[in-house]
């Protein structure tokens, strides 16, 4: 199986984003983390990652009980921050790039309480004029969800521990760490789920339980 196949044409793409609080309109985008994911020996496994420090946006609002959690010091001059417009734009650069590559149409978030990434992301894109997004504009996989299903726990590092994933508290909340807990996070529940697509392609083999 083609990863193109597993998720119905899209490709999945484990987001993590650090604002600088919870209103998307008014606080501002301060890191972007991606990781792809690929096929290896019929699993599901992380590839490459991408990371973007983003400088606030003018007139934007940062809540300081937000860079108290992230440690996210926007005045520190070797951050290496970029305007948000150049971050968008390189980081759906590389995900068309590889969305191409694996032969999937369109790309879908995977994130850990993926509404707030999405949320941000589209109010970002919408800000700067963005017409072309590469992702599905409402579409996710919500690893928070996932876990409280499989592991019965919604909170990362617990749903991480739970399902024998190394888990630093110290170094969450950095969008690169959480990526990266996120990504094996659902490589791990993707690859323990059963799936045979058979069934759902021979329509006759196709039973409903009643109702």
């Amino acid at each position: 199986m083609e990863l193109n196949e597993r998720f119905r044409g899209y490709f999945p793409v484990v987001v993590d984003l650090e604002t600088g609080g919870f209103d998307s309109q008014n606080n501002p985008l301060l890191e972007i983390g991606c990781q792809f994911l690929h096929w290896e020996d019929d699993r599901l496994v992380p590839g490459e990652s991408g990371l973007w420090q983003v400088e606030p946006f003018p007139g934007s609002v940062i809540d300081p009980a937000s860079t108290k959690v992230t440690g996210i010091d926007v005045n520190d001059p070797n951050r290496g921050g970029i305007d948000e417009k150049s971050a968008m734009a390189e980081f759906f650069s590389d995900v068309r790039k590889a969305m191409k590559s694996a032969g999937c149409h369109r790309a879908i978030v995977v994130a850990h309480n993926a509404a707030f990434d999405l949320g941000f992301l589209m109010a970002t894109c919408a800000r700067l004029g963005v017409k072309r997004i590469p992702f599905h504009p409402f579409s996710t996989i919500d690893t928070a969800s996932l876990g409280a299903v499989v592991y019965g726990h919604s909170v990362l590092a617990e749903v991480c521990r739970r399902a024998g994933i190394p888990f630093d508290s110290s170094m969450a909340h950095s969008a690169s760490y959480d990526t990266e807990r996120t990504a094996l996070l659902f490589c791990n529940i993707v690859n323990r789920w059963p799936y045979d697509p058979s069934p759902w392609l021979d329509k006759e083999a196709v039973t409903l339980p009643d109702a």
